[in-house]
């Protein structure tokens, strides 16, 4: 059983930053992948990044550019640094981790972006 804690969410304004953390109970060596999603009110859950065991990326097309996953396998930690928020940025983002077949998440971190 993994355990995955979110921190690092809030309230910031348009064009601003914030960096989002998932830190995992257990080694994320073993980890196939792992990301972020996200879901706003009203909306379906949506990937926003995911990292693989080989250290490749991928993003939504609304977030490249402006988010960067990274892992810190010394701390097993993920982060999800959001540069250049917008307003549809807004949302509760999810830790997920996916590995032996079955797929861990976290409790969820509110981001609201607004002036």
């Amino acid at each position: 059983q993994v355990q995955l804690v979110e921190s690092g969410g809030g309230l910031e304004q348009p064009g601003g930053s914030l960096r989002l953390s998932c830190a995992a109970s257990e080694n994320i060596f073993s980890m196939l992948f792992m990301g972020w999603y996200r879901q706003a009110p009203g909306k379906q859950r949506e990937l926003v990044a995911v990292i693989n065991s080989g250290g490749n990326t991928n993003y939504a097309d609304s977030v490249k550019g402006r988010f960067t996953i990274s892992r810190d396998n010394a701390n097993n930690t993920v982060y999800l640094r959001m540069n250049r928020l917008k307003p549809e940025d807004t949302a509760v983002y999810y830790c997920y981790d996916q590995r032996l077949g079955r797929t861990y998440w976290g409790q969820g971190t509110q981001v609201t972006v607004s002036s």
